[in-house]
C-alpha cells in the first residue's frame, strides 16, 4: 500500500442497509456489517497514525502505481476508479452495493461488489481482502471453497464469491490481470449463477435503479449535479429497514486536528434527520420522508408523552453507552476513538420541535400513502405539551454541550415551533379550541424569546435567554418563521454573526468555549443557514459566492464532511455529513435562478 496520509478524499458506494467509504486508491477503509452503527468490518480509517494500514481494509492495487482518477457514475451511487501504473498500465475498478426492484419489492443485500477491468497495457495486481470484528481485534478463520472464501468471525461469516484465482486472492499474490474479474462479499449464501453474470446483472440493475430515482427529483436549474450528488448521498443515509436516518457514516474522525472533539455520529438524531426529509422534500422526493415518518411514530408512541431523547439507534434503541477503544490508534493518529454517544441521555429541548416539524407535513400533503389523522395528532399533541413544559429550562442544546447548561434560545425557538405546527395542524383537522389553544402558548413563547434573547450590547439575538454570547443557530429564527427577516433585529443579528463567526465564507458555530476550548474550523452547515439567511434579507449576490466557495470545498467527489479548516480548506470531522449535504440543497434550491429563464 502506498504512504499517503489519510485524507478525507473519498466515495461512499450504500444501498440504504450498508455503506463503505472507498479513497483515491480504490481501498475500502470502512465499512459498518450488517448496518450503519455495528461492528466495522473495514475499520482502517480509524487506525492511521501514519498510513493507511492493510489490517481493516480491502485493497485492489496495481504494481508500480503512479496516479488514479475517480468519478461517480453520472445520477448513480455506482463509483469508478482508474489506477494507473508508472509503465503505462491501467485498470478500472467499478464498486456499488446493489439496489433495485426485484419482485415487487427493493433489493438491498449486505453486500459489496467490486469489478475489475484491464485498461491498457499490461497490468499486474494484487488484491487484499482483510476483514476484522470486534473493532479491529478480531481476525476472521478464512476458509477455501470451490469459487469462494469463507471469513468466519465471532458473530457471523461473510462469503467473498469471486471468479478472480483463490490462491491469489488468499496468498495476497501479484497477478496478471488478462481478463475482467468480480468480487462480491456479502452474506455466506450461495450465489445461484456465476461471479460475472450476477455482478454484471447486479451493476445494470442498480444502476437502472439511481438513473430512474435521480430522474424525479425536481432540480433547481443551476447546481444541478451538485444537487444530484448530495440527494444521492442523503439517501444512502437512511436505513430503509426501520427508516432511520444517519447523521453521518463515521466515528471519531475528528472535528479539528487534536482536538478531542472525536464523536459517533452513526445514530438518528432528530434533528438532523428533519433537514434531510425538508431538503429531499424540496426536490419532491417523498419515499425517505415516508420511510422516516414510520421511525418517528414509533419514537412517538413510544415516549407515551413524555421525555424524547435527541437520538437513537437503527433499530429505535435507546441506550448508546459511550466509550473509548484505545487499542485503535485513530484517524491520523488522532485519538480517542469512541463508539456510542452520551448524548442519547441528554436534555435536548430543541428535540420536541424537530418531531413537529418532522411529522407536520403528514397532516397536509395528499400524495402520501398514509397521511396522519386525529390519533396522531393527539399524540403529537403531547409532545408540544413537553415542549411547553421545557421551553423555558436550561438544557445542553443543540450543540450537545457537556459540561454547561442554559436556556438556550436555538431550544427554546424549537418548542415555539412545535406549538406553531399544532396550530396549524388543529387548523387542517378544523379543531378551532386546539388552534387557539397552541396559538396561545405559541405567541408566548414567541413573546419571551424576542424579549429576553435580545442582547442589546451585542445588537443581536444571544445564544441563550439574558445571554451575550453569540451562536450561529439563532439563524433559524428566520427558516422556521419564528420571525420576519427584514426585522431590523435580524438583519443586525446576521451583521453581527458575520463579524465575529465567519473566516470568509465559512463560519464557526459559536465563540464562547466549550469543554474542549473555542472551535477552531468552520461548522459546515452554518455556512449554509449564513446563505439562507443573506437570501432572506435581500443580499443574494453575496450569498452566491459564499455558495460557490463551499461548492469548491467538497471533496473531489462532491462530499463534504462536518468541519472545515479555514485557513487550509481541510476537510474534517465525520464523513459525510448530511447536515452539510442538506446546506448544499437548500442553497440551491433557494440561489438558482428559475426554470421560465431559459424555456
Amino acid at each position: 500500500m502506498s504512504a499517503a496520509a489519510a485524507s478525507l478524499e473519498l466515495g461512499l458506494i450504500g444501498n440504504c442497509a450498508i455503506s463503505a467509504l472507498i479513497d483515491r486508491e480504490a481501498r475500502i477503509v470502512w465499512c459498518c456489517l450488517p448496518r450503519f452503527d455495528g461492528d466495522p468490518t473495514f475499520h482502517a480509517l480509524i487506525d492511521t497514525p501514519d498510513a493507511w494500514p492493510a489490517d481493516g481494509s480491502w485493497c485492489i492495487e496495481i504494481e508500480n502505481f503512479e496516479r488514479s482518477e475517480q468519478a461517480y457514475d453520472e445520477g448513480t451511487a455506482i463509483l469508478r476508479t482508474r489506477l494507473y501504473s508508472a509503465d503505462g498500465d491501467a485498470i478500472e475498478i467499478t464498486d456499488f452495493a446493489p439496489r433495485f426492484l426485484s419482485r415487487d419489492r427493493t433489493f438491498r443485500p449486505a453486500m459489496l461488489v467490486r469489478r475489475v477491468h484491464p485498461l491498457q497495457g499490461h497490468p499486474r495486481v494484487r488484491i487484499s481482502l482483510r476483514p476484522r470484528a470486534d473493532w479491529g481485534r478480531i481476525a476472521p478463520e478464512v476458509a477455501r471453497g470451490s469459487h469462494h472464501l469463507r471469513y468466519a468471525g465471532p458473530t457471523g461469516t461473510l462469503r467473498l464469491t469471486t471468479d478472480a484465482p483463490i490462491t491469489y486472492v488468499q496468498d495476497e499474490t501479484w497477478f496478471s490481470l488478462a481478463a475482467p474479474l468480480n468480487l462480491l462479499l456479502g452474506p455466506d449464501e450461495t450465489l445461484e449463477r456465476g461471479a460475472a453474470e450476477v455482478a454484471r446483472d447486479f451493476e445494470e440493475l442498480t444502476s437502472l435503479y439511481w438513473r430512474t430515482w435521480t430522474r424525479r427529483l425536481a432540480l433547481p436549474l443551476e447546481w444541478q449535479a451538485a444537487v444530484i450528488r448530495a440527494a444521492i448521498t442523503l439517501k444512502m443515509c437512511l436505513f430503509d429497514e426501520t427508516g432511520a436516518i444517519v447523521a453521518a457514516m463515521t466515528t471519531s474522525l475528528p472535528e479539528a486536528p487534536g482536538s478531542g472533539r472525536n464523536w459517533d455520529y452513526r445514530y438518528c438524531w432528530l434533528r438532523d434527520a428533519f433537514f434531510v426529509v425538508r431538503a429531499l422534500n424540496s426536490l419532491s422526493e417523498l419515499e425517505t420522508m415516508e420511510d422516516y415518518l414510520r421511525w418517528l411514530h414509533n419514537v412517538v408512541r413510544d415516549a407515551r408523552g413524555g421525555f424524547i431523547q435527541p437520538l437513537y439507534g437503527l433499530g429505535l434503541e435507546k441506550d448508546l453507552p459511550e466509550e473509548e477503544l484505545p487499542h485503535l490508534r485513530g484517524y491520523r493518529g488522532m485519538g480517542p476513538v469512541r463508539r456510542g454517544n452520551q448524548a442519547h441521555t441528554h436534555a435536548q429541548h430543541d428535540v420536541y420541535g424537530n418531531v413537529l416539524l418532522g411529522a407536520s407535513q403528514s397532516f397536509h400533503d395528499l400524495r402520501l400513502f398514509r397521511r396522519a389523522d386525529a390519533d396522531d395528532f393527539a399524540r403529537l399533541e403531547a409532545v408540544g405539551e413537553q415542549a411547553w413544559l421545557v421551553h423555558d429550562q436550561p438544557d445542553a442544546g443543540m450543540w450537545e454541550l457537556r459540561t454547561r447548561a442554559r436556556v438556550h434560545t436555538s431550544s427554546a425557538l424549537m418548542c415555539w415551533a412545535a406549538c406553531d405546527r399544532l396550530a396549524k395542524i388543529a387548523t387542517r383537522l378544523g379543531l378551532p379550541e386546539r388552534d387557539a389553544h397552541w396559538r396561545g402558548r405559541a405567541a408566548a413563547i414567541r413573546e419571551r424569546v424576542l424579549s429576553e434573547a435580545w442582547s442589546e450590547k451585542r445588537q443581536a439575538f444571544a445564544e441563550s435567554l439574558g445571554g451575550e454570547d453569540l451562536d450561529a443557530s439563532v439563524l433559524l429564527m428566520a427558516e422556521v418563521g419564528f420571525i420576519d427577516p427584514m426585522d431590523p433585529r435580524f438583519v443586525a443579528t446576521v451583521d453581527a454573526l458575520e463579524t465575529h463567526l465567519c473566516d470568509g465564507p465559512y463560519m464557526r458555530r459559536y465563540e464562547a468555549a466549550d469543554d474542549f476550548g473555542k472551535p477552531e474550523t468552520a461548522f459546515n452547515i452554518c455556512a449554509f443557514w449564513r446563505i439562507d439567511a443573506l437570501v432572506r434579507i435581500g443580499r443574494r449576490e453575496q450569498a452566491r459566492q459564499i455558495f460557490e466557495a463551499m461548492l469548491a470545498s467538497r471533496n473531489a467527489l462532491g462530499l463534504l464532511s462536518e468541519d472545515t479548516d479555514p485557513r487550509t480548506g481541510e476537510l474534517w470531522g465525520n464523513f459525510p455529513q448530511t447536515y452539510s449535504m442538506v446546506g448544499i440543497i437548500n442553497a440551491a434550491m433557494r440561489l438558482s435562478v428559475t426554470w421560465d429563464t431559459v424555456i
